[in-house]
């Protein structure tokens, strides 16, 4: 025993149990409230239960084993075997000697000395006891009765209110529901957003006015009345503002648009005016509204007229940003990717002063948001930075957070020590088509998916401004039965007409190839015709790319008298019409054209890159590139 004791003592020496209240002392402060008070209820309940249950038991008394019968029981009194009888009525409570006790029933209207008289038995002789239980009776059936019913009440009780939480009362709808953090509960810094070093610089401003504004009121500068951030999904506009939250040496109150909306009229507008007066009561303080174009898009547009709930929450936002009434040491900032349909009374200066655009990151800012988001994850050498920052064009700053998350994923389902070069482009993959999928297909499936992600692959490198393949596979991805990715070598800010042509042409690649080889025609060319198309268009309507002209015969965005901004429809005749639908075409069918003339002619490349895919499933950019440069026409 001694041996198995050391053994413990040392197991607990060998692990000691992390420190979790010095890592995070917040945290385990509230952890360590919630378990006394959740401690407190239990004991509460459990004492009333057992002093309710206690006394219920003593007002029933012991329990007799038996009844026995009353002849029997005047012979045990003879043989002094009894030590104790109590009457209750006609009822005998027998206590022996050894402790048992029994029940007996005596005749109704004849007294206890009566029978024992009777039977010659010296009443001085025993010891008995009349006892009147018949009020104690009669309580404990009415407990026995009530007490599960109250105890089903409480507990019922206690469950609504639990379930009711934090819910407000119906006194507290127009109460705001923003949460507030206040300084060092907000662990996200600058530093841990990359990527978007303009909008950072316009954001630390804001900060620097509320933590230095006697620098800025010597010179005559006031604090912006509110900050604007409008920007794709996934560029880091909400970690933009968590970043200020954690900066700022200011309370900041956080809301998204459609916490201001209840099915109750007037709850929108009321819950605006509670978070201006709290926020202005800390002041100064940051106010933080994400997704506001759920309350500030431009009123005229719905059909529920003007006393519409949303437009009521957006006036009350309007006046309370610059209204009458002026607007101190309160700072607005807001988030939306919608920017477009914010209401212009919102969008002046005044009220939002600052409009801080987010895009998708270029090569650099890439680098930055890799380099943030690596830290903790152990890598091998194998790992480009610079290759992984030109892989992921186009990738958003969450896209390239999931790409590594999911990378650290493939690489411990395999039990490997550290992320490689392959997880991360496995990843990379995944989160742009999506995961492998095993579908079932015949020979003639994969044969005809085969040529027609090959003819993807040998049309774009026969063009000289399209980007190197990457990857042809024939793997299902997604809704696709295969892939041919070619991710851009740079990031591209202008488009040229020769460029999108080539992509047109890049696109039917898979069309033409399936005509070539076996006059037919599938379904799988569905979306490469949607996107040719809608590229083709582009060209004509917005783009001026077309013989008829430079001009914009797509619907215009046009701001009409007292800011009201809508959507007007092309105004074209039906000639011009036809001619922009003619113009499509025209385009389409030259593209095409161009696709299978580059076909026929690298017929025999267009067969050996089909037959390895039917092979290998997937070929890489620099097998396919010499496969390519060793084949004949």
């Amino acid at each position: 025993m001694p041996k198995l004791k050391k053994r413990k003592v040392k197991e607990k020496e060998a692990k000691p149990t992390p420190n979790l209240k010095a890592r995070h002392p917040q945290r385990m402060k509230k952890l360590e409230i919630k378990m006394k008070i959740n401690l407190k209820t239990v004991l509460t309940w459990f004492l009333i239960g057992f002093l309710v249950l206690s006394f219920f038991f003593s007002l029933r008394g012991p329990v007799p084993r038996g009844e026995k019968k009353l002849t029997e029981v005047l012979n045990d009194i003879k043989n002094k075997q009894i030590e104790e009888v109590g009457i209750e009525g006609d009822t005998l409570f027998i206590e022996y000697k050894d402790g048992s006790l029994y029940s007996s029933r005596k005749e109704p209207q004849v007294s206890f000395d009566e029978i024992l008289k009777n039977a010659d038995i010296d009443p001085l002789s025993l010891n008995f006891e009349i006892k009147d239980q018949s009020m104690l009776k009669a309580w404990g059936s009415i407990l026995e009765i009530l007490l599960p019913v109250v105890l089903t009440g409480l507990i019922f009780l206690w469950i609504f209110k639990q379930a009711r939480g934090a819910q407000d009362s119906i006194f507290a709808f127009g109460k705001s529901k923003a949460k507030l953090f206040a300084k060092g509960k907000q662990h996200v810094t600058f530093a841990d957003v990359g990527g978007v070093d303009e909008a950072k610089r316009e954001l630390e401003e804001v900060v620097d006015f509320l933590k230095h504004p006697k620098k800025y009121r010597a010179l005559g500068a006031r604090t912006p009345k509110g900050a604007l951030l409008i920007g794709p999904s996934g560029t880091g506009k909400t970690l933009l503002a968590q970043a200020v939250a954690g900066e700022a040496n200011a309370p900041f109150f956080s809301m998204a648009g459609s916490e201001f909306m209840e099915m109750l009229v007037g709850v929108g507008s009321a819950r605006m005016r509670d978070l201006f007066k709290t926020a202005k009561k800390a002041a100064p303080s940051i106010i933080f509204i994400d997704e506001i174009d759920a309350i500030g898009r431009a009123r005229g547009l719905g059909v529920s007229g003007g006393h519409d709930e949303r437009e009521q929450t957006l006036n009350q936002l309007l006046v309370e940003m610059d209204g009458f009434t002026p607007n101190d040491n309160v700072i607005v900032l807001a988030a939306t990717n919608r920017g477009d349909l914010l209401d212009p009374a919102l969008m002046r200066p005044g009220r939002f002063d600052r409009r801080v655009i987010l895009d998708l990151p270029d090569i650099e800012g890439r680098k930055m948001i890799l380099n943030i988001h690596c830290k903790g994850k152990p890598f091998d050498k194998s790992v480009d930075w610079d290759r992984t920052a030109k892989r992921t064009v186009g990738f958003s700053g969450a896209d390239l957070e999931n790409m590594l998350n999911e990378a650290a994923i493939l690489a411990a389902r395999e039990n490997k020590r550290a992320i490689n070069w392959d997880d991360i482009e496995e990843a990379a993959t995944k989160v742009k088509l999506g995961p492998e999928k095993k579908r079932l297909q015949t020979k003639l499936d994969r044969k005809m998916t085969a040529y027609h992600e090959a003819g993807h692959a040998v049309v774009t490198y026969s063009l000289p401004k399209m980007d190197s393949v990457h990857r042809v596979s024939i793997i299902s991805r997604g809704m696709a039965l295969g892939y041919t990715l070619i991710p851009p070598k740079r990031d591209r800010i202008h488009e040229t007409k020769s460029h999108l042509l080539e992509t047109i042409v890049s696109l039917l690649g898979g069309r033409a190839a399936e005509e070539i080889q076996f006059k037919e025609f599938t379904s799988g060319a569905s979306s490469d015709i949607s996107k040719a198309t809608t590229v083709a268009r582009k060209m004509v309507i917005e783009y001026g790319m077309s013989d008829l002209g430079p001009i914009n015969l797509g619907p215009q965005i046009d701001v009409a008298e007292w800011g009201k901004t809508y959507f007007q429809p092309s105004e074209i005749s039906p000639e011009m019409a036809a001619k922009v639908d003619k113009e499509v075409k025209k385009i389409v069918d030259e593209c095409y054209e161009k696709a299978v003339g580059i076909l026929r002619t690298n017929k025999k490349k267009l067969d050996l890159i089909a037959e390895k895919l039917v092979k290998k499933e997937t070929l890489e950019g620099e097998e396919f590139e010499r496969l390519m440069k060793t084949s004949k026409q």
